[in-house]
């Protein structure tokens, strides 16, 4: 399969052969992945094997039609900004994806939202379990319109146990925005999420929030930035203090100032002051000559050090647009709003298996980056997140699961806003729409209306934590089979299996141990299990290829243990990183990796 630069470097450690063990045999229980995982076919409704090509045509005039249906295609194309904000926990992330929701005039208060007819927390926070503890657990969608722009926000979890979610979702975006608190600068979280932006060379915006608030100096942020991310910054805003208060910020390409007020809206609809430069008189009159100076001082740094934006760097990763301001207090948010639109990227080409695939290519192409079940608790549905990359969307159509090789009907298209659905009619390249699903996608799976272009595989990053999962109840058995089923299916957990003398034992992995809680929560309340966990005493896993004996007889050590994933591989599990990398130094016959292999 064709892929792009990074990808054919990852698939360079896959395994040889068509088995993870190297010579294709299987030693796990075939009778319980024939009925745990059994629904893993596509239910097609008795579609027709061929994938259809049906499409309203627009009459325009004898051999016109199809042009007009390009030029609308790219049209529609070049208005779509799809992105999301990675950050880490409490740095304002929700509270800036709300802001641009109220500019957007999808909503009209934020936090405790009336939004479309409903009354929520955070708009993207739609989970009970999110609401009660005032953190963002899932990803979730939110679409909006702006001058022109058709705007697909995808909202992250923040927290760093839930930063697996956050992966799967930026392969979805076109851009980034790296949210920064202007007292802590670059944390963990943010960083781990950087480097899977630059794995896929995803353009990034930089936000740096909280800015009401004394913190580190502007200047010391960029510099962090770059020697922590090795990514330079091109201020576009510069905030105005007095050295301990905000004054308002700087637009360096409009030489344009926004004050900041106290009360009201803190400025954020006050009339910007046009400047003929920093050299206007008045700066002085608004700012007083003490900011005034500092102020001139810091951009007279900005300008001897290099510090302009180029288009080229910003597409390359190179260089990173960064603005300043508060979304609490909803300044600063604006200006960076329309710098977004001016110059975030309208959906790119993407590498599949049959080569690069444009955007306003017609046939239609998509991939599924999400699964959710029961977001609507009365109806038990389960949606797939499915992104947009080639062609129209339209209902009704017939297309192929690449993976199965089966159809699939495109009925009742869903576009999203937090929980909320709206039924759609069309939807193009960029935009992101749920559909129904019995069972048979997965994450990852390529749709497509013709031929079999299969796009970059979304493997599963190996967990930190593991426990075994205890019903005491067994009746209750057949329901956390389901539950732990269509939860790893979402991408919730991660579900292995040990063997054992009354068949594989359900054990699951996670990225962090709030996972776990949200687990047990969700089984209890969708599925009417009460289980309990029982910890294991691993905290770091790899798959592994190579001799089916020397696999075992490393798992059965005193300090690892085997199980297998849903797709059989084998896992290993470490009980410190230590023991992992002297394991890996010492067995010379197998191969690990940190994803899952293909």
């Amino acid at each position: 399969m064709a892929r792009s630069a990074r990808s054919r470097r990852a698939t360079e450690r896959r395994c040889p052969g068509s088995g993870v063990w190297g010579g294709g045999s299987s030693i796990l229980p075939r009778f319980y992945y024939t009925t745990w995982f059994r629904g893993s076919g596509v239910h097609s409704d008795d579609a027709p094997s061929g994938p259809s090509t049906t499409r309203q045509r627009v009459r325009s005039g004898p051999g016109n039609e199809e042009t007009v249906i390009q030029s609308t295609l790219a049209k529609e194309v070049r208005r779509r900004r799809t992105f999301a904000i990675i950050s880490h926990p409490d740095a304002g992330k929700t509270t800036l994806t709300e802001k641009l929701l109220l500019y957007g005039g999808a909503i009209h208060l934020a936090g405790s939202v009336k939004a479309r007819r409903a009354k929520r927390h955070a708009t993207s926070d739609w989970m009970e379990m999110e609401q009660e503890r005032g953190i963002s657990v899932t990803s979730s969608v939110l679409q909006f319109d702006y001058h022109g722009f058709r705007i697909n926000l995808l909202d992250t979890p923040g927290h760093q146990d839930f930063s697996e979610d956050t992966y799967r979702t930026l392969m979805a975006a076109d851009s980034a925005v790296m949210l920064l608190d202007n007292r802590k600068g670059v944390e963990e979280q943010t960083r781990k999420l950087f480097e899977v932006c630059r794995l896929r060379s995803i353009p990034i915006f930089t936000f740096v929030n909280k800015c009401d608030r004394v913190g580190v100096s502007p200047l010391q942020l960029l510099d962090d930035v770059e020697a922590e991310l090795g990514m330079a910054c091109a201020p576009l805003t510069w905030p105005v203090t007095d050295g301990s208060n905000l004054l308002g910020v700087y637009d360096r390409r409009d030489a344009a100032l926004h004050l900041f007020q106290k009360g009201g809206d803190h400025g954020a609809s006050a009339p910007t002051v046009e400047l003929a430069g920093l050299e206007d008189p008045k700066v002085r009159e608004l700012l007083g000559n003490a900011a005034t100076d500092r102020l001139l001082e810091e951009i007279e740094l900005l300008d001897a050090v290099g510090a302009e934006f180029s288009e080229e760097a910003f597409l390359e990763g190179r260089v990173s647009p960064t603005f300043f301001g508060s979304a609490l207090t909803n300044f600063g948010v604006e200006p960076f709003l329309r710098r977004f639109l001016a110059h975030a990227p309208a959906p790119p080409p993407r590498d599949s298996s049959e080569g690069e695939i444009a955007p306003d290519d017609s046939r239609f192409t998509a991939f599924v980056f999400k699964i959710q079940a029961n977001m609507d608790p009365k109806h038990r549905d389960r949606l797939a997140f499915v992104r947009i990359c080639s062609g129209q969307y339209e209902p009704g159509a017939t297309v192929t699961n690449v993976r199965t090789g089966k159809g699939v009907r495109l009925t009742d298209p869903q576009q999203f806003f937090g929980q909320e659905r709206e039924r759609v009619d069309t939807a193009w390249p960029g935009d992101v729409v749920g559909i129904h699903d019995r069972g048979g996608l997965r994450i990852g799976d390529t749709l497509s209306a013709k031929g079999t272009p299969e796009f970059e595989a979304i493997p599963p990053f190996s967990p930190e934590h593991f426990a075994r999962v205890i019903v005491p109840d067994p009746l209750r058995r057949k329901h956390l089979d389901k539950g732990l089923l269509e939860l790893s299916e979402e991408g919730a957990v991660q579900v292995f299996f040990q063997g054992g003398v009354s068949g594989p034992a359900p054990v699951v992995g996670a990225v962090g141990p709030l996972q776990f809680d949200v687990l047990l929560h969700r089984l209890e309340h969708e599925y009417g299990v009460e289980a309990r966990l029982e910890p294991m005493p691993y905290r770091d896993a790899r798959w592994v290829s190579g001799p089916e004996r020397d696999i075992r007889r490393v798992g059965n050590g005193l300090d690892a243990a085997l199980v297998f994933d849903r797709n059989e591989r084998p896992l290993l599990l470490f009980r410190s990183q230590w023991v992992r990398q002297a394991t890996e130094g010492r067995e010379k016959e197998l191969e690990f990796f940190r994803m899952a292999p293909e």
